[in-house]
């Protein structure tokens, strides 16, 4: 099959998605008003709370809850062939991502842009809310320590992305600059930072950067990491105009610049797909597709991260409620473009099914080095970039998503941190929060040896954790609609989807866990598994007392909307 019929298909289906079904949701589901002044107006404090243009907003939350994911979740999928790979990418994207970071978007901003976590408690009770930001802590850890080994492997099998991605973090200041203090326009700004972005990459191309191999009894991953989370530590501390939201912005332009040259050489090459439509004879200790599909591909079709960032940062810049559409839902199509362009590197990339099984001959063998090889020679072959420049482009995309979710990633354990110890009665500072989240981190990251090995340790628990956190933060969508006696079927059907494979995957992992005595993951396996099915519980009994209880009416001049209004005022 032609890898441009897949290609075509995709990109019509998701265009019809956000043309078509986000702007029903908008209306009719989630309501989204422009006389609704949003937090990032009525809370502005220049750190946090800060009124964005939605492009500029755009470009952070897409390069925020892009990450390393939606490239390593269909790279490694397709072992089980394209077509499942393609359709769970797909439809996700339309009906499950797109929905759900447009619905937790929606949610966190109406309520001063609060957390999914506080929001548990007003939606579900104290001890689903406990349970919840259990859940939610356990996931940013996951994420903030394995994504900074993911970026110093590649930084080190990679050195020609060292420079553009270090570089980044300049440009981003400079813009930063050019936006907020001087009101430069801002097209133009975009244009010289792509071009300056892409010509630090051929500046690493021509000059790769690689650590000693050992300095102070410290190898260079864990050098690399050291300095990832000394970055990430001062970043988090920033005010999100600084450097958050332009290094997100200029990266997000940047990597759909980098998808529009990858997209283009699909449409040169037009190469076939020689990976198989459904694969019968995977390898050994492959595990079965249902429900393993389902959580291995998160990012690019769903993810429970993604409500997190909604509603940790993204909710606190939203300049108008209607801006929440492109923000949210077209944020969700940008990580599906990625999942789908990875699907068609890593299936249509390879000269021959042989060379295709080669790579494919064990679970887990695909990943970032797959997308990397096959989708650099299509662009060698197709654009006639050469191929160590194109290895440096695709790196450096995959280093600058995982980097700049790595950065509110941090920033959001922040909150978690601050959060936790406010219900346990104490109040930390900013940068006691940040010490702790970091601290817990470089912790876990370094828990095994100095090579860093430790932020791996609890990764193959990511997948359905961050599933099951999706599902979580649907239910709350589902008691907030029918509080308010709006459709619910569009978050109903998915949450119960997604619920019931992560759960399934989750019990699953247990056996498996069990069989390889590996103690520590069994132990949190069953911790979020109890949390899961807890607040799973809480909230089936308060969509039924919803339900009972008279209609609550929002109007578009309330701070807090519903009872919460009420709670406080009294």
């Amino acid at each position: 099959m032609s890898s441009l019929i897949m290609v075509l298909i995709g990109l019509a289906m998701m265009a019809a998605g956000y043309l078509l079904y986000s702007k029903f949701l908008g209306k009719r589901v989630y309501q989204l008003a422009d006389a609704y002044t949003t937090p990032a107006h009525t809370m502005e404090d220049g750190v946090d709370y800060v009124p964005t243009n939605k492009y500029v907003l755009w470009g952070h939350h897409f390069t925020s809850v892009a990450g390393a994911a939606p490239i390593i979740g269909p790279a490694v999928a397709v072992i089980w062939g394209w077509v499942p790979a393609f359709l769970w990418v797909t439809l996700g994207t339309i009906f499950f991502a797109g929905m759900h970071d447009l619905g937790a978007l929606w949610a966190s901003q109406r309520h001063r842009g609060q957390s999914i976590g506080t929001l548990s408690g007003r939606y579900i009770g104290a001890r689903g809310r406990n349970l919840f930001l259990v859940v939610i802590f356990l996931l940013l850890l996951m994420v903030n320590a394995a994504f900074a080994v993911v970026i110093s492997n590649l930084l080190i099998s990679t050195p020609s992305a060292v420079i553009p991605t270090w570089g980044a973090i300049v440009v981003a200041l400079l813009i930063g600059q050019a936006i907020y203090r001087f009101n430069w326009n801002l097209p133009l700004v975009s244009v010289v930072g792509v071009a300056a972005l892409y010509g630090l990459m051929i500046l690493g191309d021509q000059v790769p950067v690689a650590l000693p191999s050992e300095m102070l009894g410290i190898p260079a991953r864990g050098w690399w990491i050291i300095f990832l989370f000394a970055y990430a530590f001062i970043a988090s501390l920033l005010p999100v105009w600084v450097l958050l939201q332009p290094r997100d912005y200029i990266n997000g332009l940047q990597l759909f610049v980098g998808l529009i040259i990858l997209y283009g050489s699909f449409f040169i090459v037009r190469p076939e797909v020689v990976a198989p439509s459904l694969r019968d004879a995977v390898p050994d200790g492959t595990p079965g597709i249902f429900p393993l599909l389902f959580v291995t591909i998160a990012c690019g079709a769903i993810s429970g991260f993604h409500g997190i960032v909604s509603s940790g940062t993204s909710s606190k810049q939203l300049d108008k409620e209607t801006d929440a559409r492109f923000v949210g839902y077209f944020g969700a199509v940008g990580e599906g473009l990625l999942a789908l362009g990875t699907i068609v590197a890593t299936t249509a990339g390879f000269k021959t099914v042989n060379d295709w099984e080669n790579v494919y001959s064990e679970w887990n063998a695909g990943g970032v080095d797959a997308f990397i090889k096959g989708g650099g020679d299509l662009m060698n072959e197709g654009l006639g970039i050469p191929t160590s420049l194109s290895a440096t482009i695709l790196a450096t995309m995959a280093v600058l998503f995982a980097a700049t979710t790595m950065d509110s990633g941090i920033r959001l354990q922040r909150l978690v941190v601050a959060e936790i110890a406010e219900l346990a009665g104490v109040k930390l500072s900013g940068l006691a929060a940040t010490l702790i989240a970091v601290g817990c981190a470089l912790g876990l990251t370094f828990s095994t040896g100095v090579d860093g090995s430790g932020g791996m340790l609890i990764w193959p628990l990511f997948g359905t954790t961050n599933q099951l956190m999706a599902g979580l933060t649907l239910a709350i969508l589902v008691v907030m609609l029918t509080q308010l006696r709006r459709p619910t079927w569009p978050v109903l059907i998915p949450l119960v989807f997604v619920t019931l494979m992560s759960l399934w995957a989750a019990v699953l992992q247990l056996r498996t866990l069990w069989t390889a005595q590996n103690w520590l993951l069994l132990i949190i396996d069953i911790v979020i598994i109890c949390c899961a099915i807890w607040v799973t519980v809480e909230a089936i009994a308060a969509i039924g007392k919803a339900r009972r209880a008279p209609a609550v009416v929002w109007r578009d001049d309330e701070t807090i909307p519903g009872e919460l209004a009420d709670a406080q005022a009294r």
